[in-house]
């Protein structure tokens, strides 16, 4: 009982006070809305296909169409060739696309005119436009084939040629009704685009209410406060489970609103269930608190809480891979990595994604759950909360 009225208290001290509203519940519901916003929305994995049609028949404007119906394009028209070229130079696009002049002409003279594409570097975006324009002419060269072979039958020796554009254009209105499609199945072969980010920036964070955290203890240290309450008729080890039950409360709390206002207010489906979610980032949460513990058991002046920033969260999260995928870092980087408790949140979170289940991320989650242990084992022991502090 006295550790439940401990963590209360502790609850209240935090949510009523105006500083601790603002820093644990109102800045993560900025920072997710803005991470969400900046990598987590589905325009923003769409490519930008800047193009130019000079083709004044229906074989570029089918084209143009095709392309349209297609989620991860978005196209956007230029006036000139030179205008694609600047586009894609200055990296306002992902590549280009240039469909020539007198291109339906051609094709019903049973020439091979070729659809411009304008790349600045191959990519993964760039190739898969590619192999679209690719096949939709292809499919186009098959359709002219027919209509002439068509043509030439009906017409014998001398084939006309208005016959044949006005059959060419019935079958491409034929075509563009898509009265026979597929149905695209989500296969979850690979994490959702921009989870990455959105998971790392939100754990980011989290790691950053350490320096809140840490501060609050280095009050109580200067203040005696922690010194007074450890000398009440109160067992020690109901003292440290008060103020571990309202700490993780806090946390439980506010990544309970984070997850909500990113799943039913901003419509972000990062791809894996609600609970499992909240499991992954209450373990990272039981790790960042045994940081925030241990440092604060080292720290005893409490100017030195401002180098938490520059010497462990934002060092950490450059290695466990918050702002860029470990793939790209060496592999010594990637072998410290191991040793961050950020990869394995990043990890278990994509697995997820990605089509796995909850036996999947045993091992990331025991490494969470091993982690935090220890540092909350190792905060305990060397908290001292009868020492003030030096500048207590």
């Amino acid at each position: 009982m006295n550790s439940l009225n401990i963590a209360w208290l502790m609850i209240r001290r935090t949510i009523l006070r105006k500083r601790g509203f603002i820093t644990f519940f109102l800045l993560p519901c900025l920072v997710v809305t803005g991470t969400i916003a900046l990598f987590g929305s589905e325009e923003g994995t769409r490519a930008v296909i800047p193009y130019v049609n000079e083709d004044q028949g229906a074989a570029g404007a089918w084209i143009l169409n095709e392309l349209g119906r297609k989620e991860e394009y978005f196209l956007k028209p230029m006036k000139t060739v030179a205008e694609v070229k600047e586009a894609i130079a200055q990296q306002r696009g992902s590549s280009g696309l240039v469909i020539p002049a007198h291109y339906t002409d051609d094709l019903l003279q049973d020439k091979q005119p070729e659809v411009q594409l304008v790349e600045l570097r191959v990519s993964e975006s760039s190739y898969t436009l590619r192999a679209a324009v690719e096949g939709l002419a292809a499919g186009l060269n098959q359709s002219v084939s027919a209509v002439l072979a068509a043509t030439d039958a009906s017409s014998g020796e001398t084939p006309d040629p208005a016959l044949a554009e006005a059959k060419f254009k019935e079958l491409l209105l034929e075509l563009g009704k898509h009265q026979i499609s597929g149905e695209a199945t989500e296969l979850k072969i690979y994490p959702k685009p921009g989870l990455n980010n959105v998971t790392g920036f939100t754990i980011m964070f989290m790691m950053g209410l350490l320096t809140s955290t840490v501060a609050v203890i280095m009050e109580d240290r200067r203040q005696r406060t922690m010194a007074r309450v450890y000398t009440a008729p109160v067992r020690a080890y109901e003292i440290a489970l008060g103020n571990f039950l309202g700490s993780f409360a806090i946390g439980l709390i506010q990544i309970v609103l984070v997850l909500g206002i990113s799943r039913w207010v901003l419509h972000y489906d990062a791809g894996l269930p609600f609970g499992i979610h909240l499991l992954i980032l209450a373990a990272f949460m039981l790790v960042s608190m045994g940081i925030a513990s241990t440092v604060a058991g080292l720290i005893r002046e409490s100017k030195n809480a401002t180098m938490l920033n520059s010497l462990i969260i934002t060092p950490t999260c450059m290695i466990g891979g918050c702002f860029w995928p470990l793939s790209i870092m060496p592999d010594y980087m990637q072998k410290l990595a191991n040793f961050v408790p950020q990869k394995w949140a990043i990890q278990a979170v994509e697995t997820i994604s990605a089509g796995g289940t909850l036996s999947d991320i045993t091992m990331p989650l025991l490494i969470l759950f091993g982690m935090a242990a220890i540092l909350l084992t190792v905060g305990s022991a060397i908290l001292r909360p009868s020492q003030p502090g030096v500048d207590a």
